[in-house]
């Protein structure tokens, strides 16, 4: 189900993806709160669509103001732990990982999900990047769903 919100206009492109961090200093007293407002904080989206006939509205926050689009909740590919995931289980990630170089870091610490949640596996998508986990784990890169 989308939700109509209003986001950065160079930002409001159907297939961008951005993680909602809530209310920002330069909201307070803004006649257009409610409209930005209205998302989960933590949960990465996915424009959808962009409406075209709505108006540039000025922003403290959006140089170029902010204009009105339809986002879903986008799933995440994460890498989770290999020993029982399959389509349709549950899985959470395995904790933070320091070697911030390594292919798979943005897949063991991808944004929109927590540590301590637990997501359904909505598909399987094969061995993580890495060759080598410098933590010794057992992987498995998946795209988890953020929405149930």
């Amino acid at each position: 189900m989308s939700t109509v919100t209003l986001i950065g206009s160079r930002l409001a492109e159907p297939g961008t993806e951005f993680v909602y961090q809530g209310e920002a200093d330069g909201c307070a007293g803004c006649p257009y709160r409610s409209q930005c407002l209205n998302l989960s904080e933590g949960t990465k989206y996915r424009v959808t669509d962009v409406r075209e006939k709505a108006q540039t509205l000025e922003c403290a926050m959006h140089d170029g103001g902010v204009r009105a689009v339809e986002v879903e909740p986008a799933a995440v590919e994460a890498n989770v732990p290999s020993k029982g995931a399959f389509a349709g289980s549950k899985a959470s990630l395995q904790g933070p990982c320091p070697y911030v170089e390594c292919p798979s870091h943005e897949y063991c610490e991808p944004d929109g999900v927590e540590f301590d949640e637990e997501y359904r596996i909505r598909e399987i998508r094969g061995d993580p990047p890495h060759d080598v986990c410098h933590l010794d784990r057992s992987l498995e890169l998946v795209e988890l769903d953020v929405d149930d």
